[in-house]
């Protein structure tokens, strides 16, 4: 198994190299198509990588990464499951693959709000709204007192 390279984006501008030594792999049997080889060949692959401990990311990409994938993890490890293809490899390759996008994109940081003024039309509908609603309660108060 080689190392996995992460394509270079914001966030990491240079990629990402993770060492083969920190991915581990399982390999178990797949539920979907494989004929007569489907209770035979263990073609589902478990794709597993310690987010704390990798060397492949600096301390502020861990911190975002750990933050942006938390649903995902079980403790600080990130699972990834491939068992659309019939083969192995293939599966191996579809984890590898899914696993690259969701770092990469994990590591991008957060796009700041851009800051906008309200419409002169949202602001009209504002300032109407308060006015109907002094209104009806200008007119509220006890039945006859007319004064």
């Amino acid at each position: 198994m080689d190392d996995l390279v992460v394509a270079p984006g914001p966030g990491a501008p240079r990629g990402l190299r993770i060492p083969a030594t920190e991915l581990d792999e399982q390999f178990s049997r797949s539920s979907g198509p494989g004929g007569q080889g489907v209770n035979t060949a263990d073609s589902r692959v478990q794709l597993r990588i310690d987010l704390a401990t990798t060397t492949a990311l600096s301390d502020v990409q861990r911190a975002r990464v750990l933050d942006r994938l938390a649903p995902r993890l079980a403790g600080t490890v990130l699972t990834i499951a491939a068992e659309e293809h019939r083969s192995q490899r293939q599966n191996r390759v579809a984890a590898r693959q899914r696993l690259a996008t969701l770092l990469r994109d994990a590591v991008a940081p957060p796009v700041p709000r851009r800051a906008t003024r309200p419409t002169l039309g949202s602001r009209r509908r504002r300032l109407d709204e308060k006015r109907r609603r002094g209104e009806t309660k200008r007119h509220r108060g006890r039945p006859g007192s007319d004064g």
